[in-house]
Formats: structure tokens, sequence, C-alpha cells
């Protein structure tokens, strides 16, 4: 099904896509969300907007997606099942479509004891995969998830999920990235990569499953300041894999910063040459600015146009 989304007409036309991420910030003011959109938007086709990321108080991801949109970059809204109902992510994702929104991340959200509010309670109404399920059927069905008919205006969104090829049992990681396809993802967006031999080996059973060829993967890549970031996602981040021979190349390394780049914009190269991969997915924490060259040193510039 066809949608307004840019970020869709780019893949389905073949193009080799790149998306960033910005993180709202914890108070109430828009002026770093729209600096990083302003410093991005001719360097990626659009950027996720992160929703309460590590289960963390921060501006919501719908309201950071307006301003995002007010200056030039298509958003990406993800919706986590965490905090939420059905009624309530309903209600949110009709609002953010009325105010512009045309890409959707389905997520179930990391828990709640990993955040500024430990004692809340989590909701997990729905799960991930239900909620990729409902919103495909919303719009292509015209169906509230009780099923009752939309009458006029359904939202029609590019229906995104996530996938963590490293976590244990590798072999499920495939079968789950199935479930979500089968469910209605039209685009993927992985954790990000530091061991390629193994993103390799998963898109290889991600191809022998035909995967590739009903849905949109774009890989994931984090640029690293200091061996000592990472270090902490090797020993502290579950699902996160980070050969030893990146640690030493970064505590070896004259300038950590401007190694953490080179080794970004080698992985993005490395990784265009993986068959069934689509596009990248940038995740700069807290580094927004070092986005526009890691694009144009990785041969990903100028971004392709459409209509």
């Amino acid at each position: 099904m066809k949608t307004e989304s840019k970020l869709q007409k780019l893949l389905d036309s073949g193009h080799f896509a790149v998306t960033a991420e910005i993180g709202p910030p914890k108070h109430a003011s828009a002026h770093g969300i729209r600096h990083h959109a302003h410093m991005l938007k001719d360097y990626v086709d659009a950027t996720n907007i992160t929703d309460c990321q590590t289960a963390i108080v921060r501006l919501s991801s719908i309201a950071s997606a307006v301003h995002i949109l007010d200056c030039g970059l298509e958003p990406i809204v993800q919706m986590t099942c965490r905090d939420r109902n059905r009624i309530a992510i309903q209600s949110d994702l009709l609002g953010a479509y009325s105010l512009g929104v045309r890409n959707l991340l389905c997520l179930s959200g990391d828990h709640q004891k990993f955040g500024n509010e430990p004692s809340a309670k989590n909701v997990y109404d729905i799960d991930s995969i239900q909620l990729i399920y409902l919103m495909r059927r919303m719009r292509d069905e015209k169906l509230f998830f009780s099923g009752e008919p939309i009458k006029e205006h359904e939202p029609r969104f590019f229906i995104g999920a996530v996938a963590n090829p490293f976590a244990d049992p590798f072999e499920f990681r495939v079968a789950r990235l199935e479930k979500k396809v089968e469910a209605g993802a039209e685009f993927i967006q992985t954790q990000c990569i530091f061991d390629m031999e193994r993103f390799e080996r998963f898109m290889e059973m991600v191809r022998e499953r035909g995967i590739h060829e009903r849905v949109h993967i774009l890989a994931g890549v984090t640029p690293l300041k200091s061996w000592r970031a990472a270090k902490y996602l090797q020993t502290s981040v579950s699902g996160m894999i980070v050969p030893d021979d990146v640690v030493e190349r970064l505590k070896k390394a004259e300038d950590p910063k401007r190694e953490g780049i080179e080794i970004c914009i080698e992985q993005i190269k490395h990784i265009r040459n993986i068959p069934g991969v689509h596009g990248v997915h940038i995740m700069a924490i807290a580094w927004e600015e070092v986005v526009p060259e890691i694009v144009e040193r990785s041969g990903l510039f100028p971004r392709p146009k459409v209509e």
C-alpha cells in the first residue's frame, strides 16, 4: 500500500536510504532538536524521534516530530508499547497523522527500571508485533484495533520495526524478524552493527528466507567517541557485540573521536556491498553534528530527490 512517506518512495524506487536519530530533550524547549533538524535535513532522508528512550522522561516524540517537520525534515515517530494502552496508542497516532507524520516505528520500549521513573507501572497492553499488525490493519482495512470500522480519513503510515541481529539465540533473530514482516512491517532498522562477520551471517539467513524481498532493511551504525564507550557497549549492553579489535583501535588512536568516525565510514562502505541491505540508520548518540561528514565521506551525498 502506498503512503505519502518520502522514505517509502525512496526505498521503493531502489535508492539506498539514509536515516538518522534525534533524541528529544529532558526539558520543554525544542531549540536543540530544531537545530539538529536544520543540520541534518540535506544529509538524511528521514530521522527517528525516540519515544522516551531508555525509559527516561523526555519531550514527546510526536511534539518533537512537528518541530522537525517545520524544519523541512521528514520524521519517523517511535511508538512504544510500554507507556500506553491501546486507546492511548490509537489516539496519539491519529493525532500524529493529522499533524503530518507519515512514518511510524513500532517498539516494545526499554523496561522502566532502566529509566528515571523505575517505580512507574508499565502497560504492554499489546506488544510490538501486535502493534505492527493492528496499525497495518488500521491503514489497509480501515479498522480500529477493536474491529470497529473507520468511516473516513484512516492513518496511512509507512510502518517500521526494529531488529537485533546479535542477541541470543542467534538463529531465532531471523524468525522474529520474519514475524514482524508478516505482521506488516515494511522497513526494518537494526541495532548498531560492529561485528560485520556476524551481520553478514544474519543477512545470509535473511536472504535464504527471501525476507529481503519483502521488507526494506536499514543497517544500524554508531560512531564511537572513545574506547570506553566501545567497552561499555561490549560489556554492559545486552545483545550487543563489539569486537576487541574495535576497542583496541580506539584505545591506540591519537584522536579517538576521529578514529570513531573513520570506523563508522568504513562500516557503511562495507554494509553497502552486502546483498539485501537497503540503507543505513546512523545513530550518532549525542553527536549529531558528525552525521553530515559521515554521509558525505561514505559516498551517500547528495541525497536523491523524489516527487
